[in-house]
């Protein structure tokens, strides 16, 4: 199995990749889809070295010897570790992405893709399939999002800017939930905080069955025939817009929920506290 230890800057080009496993603790990284060969460009790296690894079955890894995938979110040793790199293959390749406080972009994928994140940011630009994400406190944004995306987290935020999901889950503790989407008609979207804020965007003539709950937040909308109800400790906005078919779940415990139109200029929001 070929094997390789990055010391320094370094550029590799390898054999057909079928699944790629990348995991860094600080720094930079970036993951993008090509129709070109495979590759890996190192531009900045500190100590200790990062180990490639390239097996006949065509997996890539490219990781400190000490941070395997399961330990991502439990990392506790001491130094920043630091380094700059990006990774080329195919867009069909499953993608593995795991980091501590590095930044990450990952765009282009049209396969399984699983990230986890202890404080970085993440970036998930125009990829598709089954996605996964995992934080504790970094931030997950997701722009041109199709297919499906399960996200937790403990306090990381997440946004989803002009998406269309088939499925989106979404609980965190404290974390914000910032939502911009294009349902389709199987579109269904569930979204749970207990004390942070959530906020979904929908087109004004969109066909969807809506339910919105908090325990002692806010909770406002822009779409004046969904149904309001107060009750001794819940809060909620239920109903049918247009047709219906498509289902988007919100549900707090101490956190604001909205819901907004996208073309709200002239309506009004209702809010009852």
């Amino acid at each position: 199995m070929p094997t390789w230890t990055i010391e320094q800057p370094e550029q590799l080009t390898f054999a057909p990749v079928s699944q790629l496993n990348v995991r860094i603790v600080a720094g930079r990284l970036a993951v993008l889809a090509s129709d070109g060969p495979p590759s890996l460009e190192v531009t900045d790296i500190g100590t200790p070295p990062l180990i490639v690894t390239h097996d006949e079955d065509g997996r890539l890894t490219v990781a400190y010897k000490d941070l395997t995938w399961d330990g991502v979110l439990g990392w506790l040793r001491p130094g920043s570790r630091s380094t700059t790199l990006t990774l080329t293959v195919p867009k069909d390749c499953p993608v593995q992405v795991g980091v501590i406080s590095a930044s990450a972009v990952v765009a282009g994928f049209e396969a399984r893709t699983k990230v986890k994140s202890v404080s970085g940011e993440i970036v998930l630009d125009g990829v598709s399939g089954d996605v996964h994400a995992e934080t504790v406190s970094g931030s997950v944004e997701s722009r041109g999002l199709a297919g499906d995306l399960s996200f937790s987290s403990v306090s990381g935020d997440l946004t989803v800017a002009g998406g269309s999901p088939h499925r989106l889950r979404a609980n965190t503790v404290s974390g914000r939930i910032t939502t911009d989407l294009e349902l389709s008609p199987t579109g269904h979207v569930t979204l749970n905080s207990v004390s942070g804020s959530v906020v979904v965007r929908l087109p004004q003539t969109v066909d969807s069955d809506v339910s919105m709950r908090s325990s002692s937040g806010r909770v406002e909308s822009a779409f004046p025939a969904l149904d309001h109800e107060k009750h001794p400790g819940m809060r909620s906005l239920t109903g049918r817009l247009g047709g219906g078919m498509a289902y988007v779940s919100a549900n707090t415990v101490s956190g604001d929920v909205t819901l907004l139109s996208r073309q709200a200029t002239g309506t009004t929001s209702e809010e009852w506290a």
